[in-house]
């Protein structure tokens, strides 16, 4: 369904699109030896290049050159093989040069593409514009003291993938799916942490709006530095809204620059939009085009690993699991990687349904990472192929379960050291049985009466009786059988 806001008069459509500032994974700055390392004290990652000294010269890091590359590659866009760095001017406080060294003209990567995996099960895609290198610029701290502003220029020149996609996306929720997705790949790729909580993945919106079934690209606002997804979405959910306000009023949106305030969720006003003109982009005389060739081009490619996407597939059609677990499977490497280990000779669904079950609760509950699980795979694959071969039932699989996450342990020494194995026995799963329906002809009579739910009542009786051990399956054929 279409994702509208409502308006005096009629129903309008967001138009927002993205750009996205991922750091590049790299010990060293896009231009200088300077170390990366987040956390550092203040000023302690600086190099002469960086803070601007007279007569210090910029040198291009090779490696953020093909981070770049391999990035554009892992999102099927057009890699560049003549690209120039150019200065943007601007003055601020944390950018010593007076300019920011970037990409306008001939970026390094052309356009591409994100697909979407959307809740009914479709596919959608969004369209990448570009993607241009550029360094990042240092940090204003205005909390250290009451008067002034202290400058932290540990960022400065620490190199930043500008990805822009184009504006194809309509929602708050497709905005969260494509910044989720994005960084996805990011990860798996190894070009960015994708740590939007330390800054290293920020992005800016763009939203317009139009009056519903139009194509007109209306004046749009930029809000800035947005640094979570969902901070991201409800930027977008204001920000919509707030312009129809605008049309609806009779005025007329200004272009402008936002901010976005999480803490009452609006967006406010921060200065005029500025236009590429305003910067006055020129090719930085201090650094030679970066020409590439084809050969490296695809020495990059061969090296890229299998993406969410192609793993999905995967998932699918070898594991026979459903295009949701899937899906969900393979958000993060590590979980992937994980499941994969679980699954190992196993049933595979019965695998996935565990990891995404119940470790995924334990997980959530904990606030951890799959890397920091409080069981292995190996561990995980053995509990999986205790309950397949019919060693423990589900339900006493969780009891197992419950103890390796407290006390750790191997789980078929856990079953066999608790007395928790299974009964197969036909006699002595039917010398229960009978005595169930022998103690209460009531009920007895309710199912054959045609109260078919009666049976979760007495199969729930004999595995009381047994302690839990009896295997369900066997319980439910004989009480069918006995109960006519």
């Amino acid at each position: 369904m279409a994702y509208l806001v409502k308006g005096g008069r009629n129903d309008w459509e967001a138009v927002i699109g993205l750009e996205v500032h991922a750091q590049i994974v790299s010990d060293a700055k896009l231009f200088s030896g300077a170390p990366t390392a987040f956390g550092a004290e203040p000023n302690t990652q600086v190099s002469l290049v960086d803070a601007a000294m007279p007569g210090m010269l910029p040198v291009v890091n090779r490696v953020c050159i093909e981070q770049a590359v391999r990035t554009g590659l892992g999102l099927n866009a057009k890699i560049n093989l003549h690209s120039v760095f150019e200065r943007k001017n601007y003055f601020y406080p944390d950018l010593p040069f007076g300019y920011q060294i970037s990409q306008y003209q001939h970026p390094i990567v052309g356009e591409g593409v994100v697909t979407l995996d959307l809740p009914d099960g479709g596919v959608r895609e969004i369209g990448i514009e570009r993607l241009h290198m550029e360094q990042d610029a240092g940090k204003s701290l205005h909390d250290q003291d009451p008067k002034r502003t202290y400058v932290d220029l540990n960022r400065a020149g620490v190199a930043l993938m500008e990805i822009v996609s184009k504006p194809d996306l309509r929602s708050p929720d497709e905005v969260g799916a494509y910044l989720r997705k994005l960084r996805s790949i990011l990860r798996y790729l190894g070009t960015c942490d994708g740590n939007m909580e330390q800054g290293s993945l920020r992005c800016d919106v763009n939203v317009s709006v139009r009056p519903a079934g139009s194509d007109e690209l209306r004046t749009r606002t930029e809000i800035k530095n947005v640094n979570s997804v969902r901070f991201a979405m409800q930027a977008v959910e204001f920000e919509a809204g707030r312009q129809v306000g605008v049309y609806d009023d009779g005025g007329e949106v200004d272009q402008e620059t936002r901010l976005f305030d999480p803490s009452n969720g609006e967006t406010r006003s921060m200065r005029s939009k500025e236009e590429a003109h305003d910067y006055r982009y020129f090719p930085d005389p201090d650094l030679l085009p970066v020409e590439l060739t084809e050969e490296e081009v695809d020495r990059i490619r061969a090296g890229l690993p299998e993406l969410p996407d192609a793993k999905k597939r995967r998932f699918i059609d070898e594991y026979g699991i459903s295009a949701e677990d899937a899906g969900v499977l393979v958000a993060e490497r590590e979980t992937a990687v994980f499941f994969e280990e679980v699954a190992g000779g196993r049933d595979p669904k019965l695998a996935a349904n565990w990891v995404i079950h119940e470790l995924f609760a334990v997980l959530n509950k904990e606030g951890k990472g799959i890397a920091e699980a409080p069981v292995s795979p190996e561990d995980l694959g053995k509990l999986v192929g205790l309950i397949a071969d019919g060693t423990i039932s589900g339900r006493i699989a969780k009891d197992v379960f419950e103890i390796m996450i407290d006390d750790g342990g191997d789980p078929a020494a856990i079953v066999e050291e608790k007395g928790l194995v299974q009964i197969t026995d036909t006699g002595a799963i039917e010398a229960e049985v009978d005595k169930v329906i022998a103690g209460n002809p009531g009920q007895v009579r309710e199912y054959r009466d045609g109260n078919q739910k009666v049976v979760g009542w007495f199969v729930g009786q004999v595995m009381k009786a047994t302690g839990g051990k009896a295997n369900p399956k066997m319980v439910n054929d004989l009480l069918r059988q006995k109960l006519g």
